[in-house]
């Protein structure tokens, strides 16, 4: 259970020669980790694969216990310095409250994947203090961008890793800096008011989600704002949402214009377009560090202090 211990040793960057882990917290996988395997030995680590990787429990990897007792092999074992969710899917908060992960206290590790582990990354930011790798996880590798898993390893490895964006004409021009937090806009609101729910005050919010009608991003958006979540962010980085859907009576606005409508009464700079999220292109975003937002007429400036 957690804590709010925060972490007294600074997370520490892969290097090679290190040993990974590969679990499923959520849903079964329909494929093997070839592909993931192959790509982080060739990075230098050693992989090992967690007991959930070949189970099958309804659409699940293993029954809710069976899933957080192999998250939690991998956080007690100090040997592994990075835990990848090999897909997301559902489940996550189903196991999460099952899982001690008092031990990144004195042992940090990097977590790493998005869309259902945003519910993950939340609750190791707000208890912990411990960044989290928002990317690639093993099932979607084969249809990674070549970009996308080179931000990857720049992210694990320590090395820099910064973006330039083009313009979008309803971006809201500023400069700012704080804490990068997000992810999925489903899950966000799923966890407001929990253990795992994180302080929006100051921090540059990243939000993406995939097959939602528009209506429904409009009511999970309005739904934070009346929680007090987004009138204090320092700034709003809008990645993809893909697969929209709209009722037969058309909602009336596009996504930008919804978002914008939304925090209208607010300052802080807005961007779109963020190439992260349920899209071949997912580059990687580390969050819980802080990171510069520069939003001009001429593109957009994301890089971390």
């Amino acid at each position: 259970m957690p804590t709010n211990e925060l972490a007294d040793t600074p997370i520490p960057y892969l290097k090679k020669g290190d040993k990974v882990a590969i679990t499923c917290p959520a849903k079964k996988l329909p494929i093997p980790m070839t592909d993931a395997v192959n790509l982080l030995t060739s990075w230098g680590l050693e992989v090992v694969l967690g007991d959930t990787v070949n189970a099958s429990y309804h659409q699940f990897a293993g029954d809710d216990a069976f899933r957080a007792k192999d998250m939690q092999r991998f956080i007690d074992d100090d040997s592994i310095k990075a835990i990848f969710a090999a897909r997301g899917g559902y489940g996550t908060i189903r196991m999460v409250d099952l899982v001690d992960f008092a031990k990144l206290a004195t042992n940090p590790k990097w977590l790493i994947g998005f869309s259902d582990i945003t519910l993950l990354h939340a609750h190791i930011i707000n208890n912990y203090n411990i960044p989290c790798i928002h990317g690639q996880m093993p099932l979607n590798i084969p249809d990674a961008s070549a970009y996308s898993l080179a931000t990857l390893h720049k992210a694990l490895f320590g090395e820099e890793l910064s973006y330039t964006l083009t313009p979008n004409p309803l971006n809201r021009m500023g400069n700012s800096g704080g804490t990068l937090i997000g992810g999925n806009l489903s899950l966000l609101l799923a966890i407001i008011n929990s253990v795992s729910d994180m302080d929006y005050t100051g921090k540059i919010l990243f939000i993406e989600d995939v097959g939602e009608y528009l209506y429904a991003i409009d009511r999970m958006l309005r739904a934070l704002k009346r929680a007090g979540k987004l009138k204090n962010l320092a700034g709003l980085i809008v990645g993809g949402f893909t697969d929209l859907k709209d009722n037969d009576i058309p909602f009336g606005q596009t996504l930008p214009e919804l978002i914008m409508a939304v925090v209208a009464e607010y300052e802080y700079p807005v961007c779109f377009d963020f190439p992260a999220g349920h899209v071949s292109n997912n580059c990687s975003l580390v969050l819980g560090k802080p990171v510069n937002l520069l939003v001009k007429t001429e593109g957009v400036e994301i890089s971390y202090s």
